[in-house]
């Protein structure tokens, strides 16, 4: 982390998980070990359904909503897809985009990712922008081209103002999930080639204000090292998201001096 130029921050995915009901109580878990949000921002990214009783919840924790989804268009004939403005007039201010199972179950490409981008932003939003390869890619030694091939696309077009107000989440796709976490020193290599990449499109000052979270299986055995890599401002946390004290010894993690 380096404080001194960007923001870290802490984000749950909780993907198709928890009710209403259970976000309340998941709030009320976190309001009773009282996490130490002293340096870095807090953000739950809850299912639709969940985001005004997330809203309600953590309001006096300080804690962000976020959606996991949206749709780049504003209005129109798309059953079951909803927007920026929909979303921004519900209190989110952060949205995962292209998250590596929405690419893979649900067909996004480069190309949509990057509409959703624009949408996002347009719309007040800090897009979470998800990056990372698979095994077969990794073992294949294509991931920086890969990678660098992602976050360009994603910024296609994004002004150097707006790329200010963006997070990319480095998600190496064999890390979610299974078990198995890039050790730090192949996490942080990704994250400061992501930066790398950001620095040749828009400069070294925007590039060094860019948040860049880790996505990969982030837990509590293990934050506090990969937190401790210069380029790793953060996490987006799968599974330990879903449990309050795994979440909250995380942000700790973040938060320590």
């Amino acid at each position: 982390m380096n404080r001194r130029y960007r923001k870290t921050i802490i984000a749950g995915n909780w993907k198709m998980n928890m009710t209403a009901s259970e976000t309340r109580k998941f709030a009320e878990d976190m309001r009773a070990i009282a996490p130490r949000a002293k340096w870095c921002e807090v953000v739950v990214c809850v299912p639709a359904c969940n985001i005004t009783a997330a809203t309600k919840a953590f309001k006096d924790l300080h804690v962000s909503v976020g959606a996991e989804n949206l749709y780049y268009e504003k209005s129109g004939a798309f059953t079951g897809e909803i927007s920026a403005d929909m979303l921004k007039d519900l209190g989110v201010k952060y949205v995962i985009i292209g998250h590596s199972e929405r690419r893979q179950y649900f067909g996004e490409t480069d190309f949509s990712v990057n509409k959703k981008v624009h949408a996002a932003l347009e719309a007040g939003m800090h897009p979470i922008i998800c990056v990372g390869e698979s095994l077969e890619q990794r073992e294949l030694g294509i991931t920086m081209e890969l990678i660098a091939l992602q976050v360009k696309s994603a910024l296609a077009g994004v002004s150097a103002e707006k790329v200010r107000k963006c997070v990319i989440a480095y998600e190496p796709v064999w890390a979610i999930g299974t078990g198995k976490t890039a050790t730090s020193e192949q996490a942080a290599e990704v994250c400061t080639f992501i930066r790398t990449t950001v620095r040749h499109l828009y400069g070294a000052r925007v590039a060094r204000s860019v948040t860049i979270q880790y996505g990969g299986s982030m837990k509590p055995a293990n934050a506090a090292e990969l937190l401790s890599q210069p380029d790793i401002d953060g996490g987006l946390i799968g599974g330990a998201a879903l449990k309050a004290k795994d979440f909250v010894e995380i942000i700790n993690a973040a938060n320590q001096d």
